[in-house]
């Protein structure tokens, strides 16, 4: 036997939000799967993977990986009704560990990705006169971030970072703490429509600039012989991973809001498919953009070509410098980073917030201040000066690294090993329309964690060997290594910690199916 897990007639637990509708879900999943890593990091991966050919990894670790881990997420938070701790411990007292080992990553993302937001307003803002001038790079590193000449622990706060990084946070909590359907829906569903128009419209004017063709190319032209490379397969379903948002907690979280006659697979196939679909627009606009620079500079593509923080910040200043309604397209960019980013780090946040929520029993305004005042503290000691820019760096690879590949393997191997399974598909083919069988768990059981065994090795050995961008190691054992062992730790304490009215669950059993 087992038994499904409810949150009725019990006051000092009181009944569990849910999202009004499935459409009301689906904004809010696809606005966390949709997020900067989307338009910043996915046309870079595929132009340096094999252009188009990454096509053709990227699609089979979306079907073998992706999908099936979603399906997965969205199985485990459906049917246990719970943020990852009480999910997991639901689903087996031994694996709380795993879900408070989610929660942490995710305040660790939420750290950072705040104040990439606040330099994205900022430089919303900054288009409309072209405020960085003829050299955006240095602007961006020396008049902007004030970034110091070398790594230290100085804590010497620059005033253009820190306050908009303090209104990103007081903007995200406000919407959180009026609760799932008020705050979180309604804004996935508000800012959603918003940045598929305005990125619509990016990619409208990019591809019409002069050597927009020619970036384009660059591109889609595949280079078959790439294929043959395992890293490149390593980079596709690393791709998958982090774009959709599985394997950390975000998914079981919102899933746990789902109503209990909801269609989970039907859902999770439009939200993956959406959120690669606006990973493809990010590329043809991206590249298109480039393409222009590159033309215009005399230049080839490769020479301009970037990813992540380069892209948005360096080589969109000089696009937006020469291109003809260079504001407007800045507007669009930066503005797209912005709206992109909010929803994602709304979806962080909702992660720690449900735990604090079924940890404590509390309400959720209490919550919110609970979590977000002193993360918001947190990220503007950490970030708002000028050596914030080297720690996120370390702390973004570590927190991938040991955070989402490995506790994301440990996850799924733990529900293997520990037979839960057969129960999970069961639970996902009483109302969805599309069944799964026997190839999802092979993908489930044994495809994703040797991919993510292969990929937390590959990564290890690396920064074993070789450290991490070049920081000192006394900088890199404290915020990368240093880190990823505390969180490992704190998350084992949290679980020891009791429960608040846990024993007044209602629990029911039902038949063995």
């Amino acid at each position: 036997h087992f038994k499904r897990y409810s949150n009725v007639s019990n006051p000092q637990n009181p009944k569990r939000e849910t999202f009004s509708s499935r459409r009301a879900f689906m904004f809010a999943a696809i606005g966390s799967a949709v997020g900067l890593g989307n338009i910043w990091r996915f046309p870079y991966v595929a132009y340096k993977n094999g252009g188009g050919a990454f096509i053709l990894p990227y699609l089979v670790a979306l079907l073998t990986a992706g999908i099936p881990l979603l399906f997965l997420d969205y199985a485990v938070g459906h049917r246990y009704r719970g943020s990852p701790p009480l999910a997991f411990r639901r689903l087996d007292r031994r694996f709380e560990t795993i879900g408070w080992w989610n929660v942490l990553v995710n305040v660790l993302i939420g750290l950072y990705y705040a104040v990439i937001l606040g330099w994205a307003a900022s430089y919303t803002y900054y288009s409309l006169n072209a405020t960085w001038g003829a050299n955006p790079a240095d602007f961006f590193f020396k008049d902007y971030l004030q970034m110091a000449s070398d790594v230290s622990a100085q804590m010497q706060f620059v005033a253009q970072v820190t306050v908009p990084l303090v209104l990103v946070w007081l903007a995200t909590l406000l919407i959180l703490a009026f609760g799932v359907q008020k705050g979180v829906a309604r804004a996935s569903t508000f800012f959603m429509p918003l940045l598929v128009v305005m990125f619509v419209l990016l990619v409208g004017i990019a591809l019409f600039l002069p050597g927009a063709a020619k970036g384009l190319d660059v591109l889609f032209t595949p280079d078959w012989s790439k294929l043959a490379s395992s890293e490149v397969w390593v980079a596709a379903y690393g791709q998958i991973f982090f774009s959709l948002s599985v394997c950390f907690g975000i998914m079981i979280t919102y899933s746990s809001y789902m109503k209990r006659d909801s269609d989970l697979t039907g859902t999770g196939m439009v939200v993956a498919f959406a959120n690669s679909s606006f990973e493809l627009l990010a590329g043809i606009g991206v590249f298109a953009a480039l393409g222009f620079i590159a033309t215009a500079n005399g230049q080839q593509v490769g020479d301009v070509a970037a990813g992540g923080i380069g892209l948005a910040f360096i080589a969109f200043p000089t696009i937006i410098n020469q291109a003809p309604a260079g504001a407007l397209i800045g507007l669009l960019f930066f503005g797209s980073l912005v709206f992109a980013g909010l929803t994602s780090l709304i979806s962080v946040l909702e992660v720690v917030i449900a735990a604090v929520q079924d940890k404590l029993k509390t309400g959720r305004v209490a919550a919110t201040l609970v979590v977000g005042v002193p993360m918001m503290t947190a990220s503007v000691l950490l970030f708002g000066t000028t050596t914030g820019l080297p720690v996120l760096d370390v702390l973004d690879k570590f927190v991938n690294t040991y955070g989402i590949v490995a506790a994301g393997f440990l996850y799924v191997l733990c529900v293997v090993l520990s037979r839960h399974l057969g129960v999970l598909s069961r639970h996902i083919n009483k109302t969805s329309s599309l069944k799964v069988g026997k190839t999802w768990l092979l993908f489930v059981g044994f495809i994703t964690p040797l991919v993510l065994g292969t990929m937390l090795f590959t990564d290890t050995r690396s920064l074993l060997t070789e450290g991490y961008g070049g920081y000192p190691a006394w900088f890199v054992n404290i915020y990368g290594w240093g880190t990823a062992i505390g969180v490992l730790v704190f998350a084992f304490l949290l679980s020891l910690l009791p429960w608040k009215h846990e024993d007044k669950l209602q629990e029911t059993p039902v038949e063995t199916e």
